[in-house]
């Protein structure tokens, strides 16, 4: 019969073990990219799992509720953004459970496997479908971490103004070595097997809609050039929304490019819309915000953001800022700063995309 003793330290040996296993988990969850609300966005996806126009509109319901809070996580350092996306997936993800088919639900699971890369080796589920052992996984977590270290420090150098090509250079080779690294540690059956798992090819980089739709504006006393604007009613208009305080410096040097923008787009289904935001006690004063689109000749609608809702609803974080909205009101695209910085071209690009946009469905 065992001693007490034994039995306490195979208790404690297995308590080890599960607690080694947790921590393993947790490090491969954190390395996991969160694609999937940016997946289920896009109309390829849709046409994919072959939604219904009343599935998909339903789905855009569902959309509404969660967007602003994914939106604003992207201000987040990653792990506090990576638990909010998980917090706003579920609704999302119960959707997809109550109101798709088992054959839907299985496409979309393998969407999402090459949303993630040879990363999803790092996830439960496929871990478990190719019974990873727990020696594979830590070697596949080492690569993932490797890319990941470099990412962060590629990121504070140019935040920093350092250097950034040597960084550059040895991140580029750790992708490559992480992109083919995982077949040096998966066995042969298990790389068939995972052929089996992903199902037909998808080129998740052909996705062209990603982003969440734009947050509503909230309600001001004060608008000039227009009445409220909302959103939802400019359905069918590409909406170009730009935050702006009348005495920064940076957003009079945008000013021509929205005045241009006004001018010359709207008969072609463009909407302008100016979020005068203050940063100053002058700039708080309706009157004030008045004088200054008048003498700046800035026609198009304004709202006039004196709170800061606004600001806050979109997550806005520097004046200027241009949003590019699409027809069916999903943030395509947005700059932040001078269009001209420097030799930026950012109205160029605008324009590109708006075109782009206007000839979507």
């Amino acid at each position: 019969m065992k001693s007490l003793f034994a039995i306490a330290m195979v208790a404690v040996a297995a308590a080890t073990a599960a607690r080694a296993d947790d921590s393993l988990t947790a490090a491969a969850d954190d390395l996991v990219p969160r694609y999937f609300l940016a997946m289920v966005h896009a109309p390829e996806v849709h046409a994919e799992l072959e939604l219904s126009e009343a599935q998909i509109a339903d789905l855009e319901n569902v959309f509404q509720s969660v967007d602003s809070a994914w939106f604003q996580s992207r201000l987040l350092p990653a792990d506090q953004q990576n638990k909010i996306i998980d917090r706003t997936e579920l609704p999302v993800r119960k959707w997809f459970a109550d109101n798709t088919s088992a054959k839907q639900q299985q496409r979309l699971k393998q969407l999402e496997c090459y949303s993630q890369g040879v990363r999803m080796l790092l996830t439960d589920e496929v871990a478990t479908q190719l019974d990873i052992d727990r020696g594979q996984q830590t070697k596949l977590i080492a690569l993932a971490k490797t890319c990941r270290d470099l990412e962060q420090r590629l990121q504070k150098a140019v935040a920093a103004k350092q250097p950034t090509d040597d960084l550059t250079e040895k991140l580029q080779k750790a992708v490559a070595v992480e992109r083919e690294g995982y077949k040096q540690v998966l066995k042969t059956q298990q790389i068939q097997k995972l052929g089996q798992v992903l199902g037909e090819p998808f080129d998740t980089g052909q996705l062209k809609r990603t982003y969440p739709m734009a947050p509503e504006f909230v309600a001001v006393e004060h608008w000039l050039n227009s009445p409220p604007l909302q959103i939802r009613e400019l359905k069918g208009k590409v909406v170009l929304v730009h935050f702006y305080a009348f005495q920064c410096h940076n957003c009079h040097a945008n000013f021509a490019h929205y005045q241009r923008w006004h001018r010359e787009l709207r008969d072609k289904g463009v909407v302008v819309v100016g979020i005068q935001t203050p940063e100053t006690s002058r700039e708080r004063d309706p009157k004030a915000v008045l004088a200054a689109a008048v003498d700046r000749q800035l026609e198009f609608p304004i709202l006039v953001d004196l709170g800061s809702q606004n600001w806050r609803a979109w997550g806005n974080t520097m004046w200027p800022t241009v949003y590019v909205v699409d027809k069916q009101g999903y943030i395509r695209h947005w700059w932040q700063g001078e269009l001209n910085w420097q030799g930026a071209t950012g109205d160029k690009t605008i324009e590109d995309l708006v075109e782009q946009l206007l000839q979507e469905g």
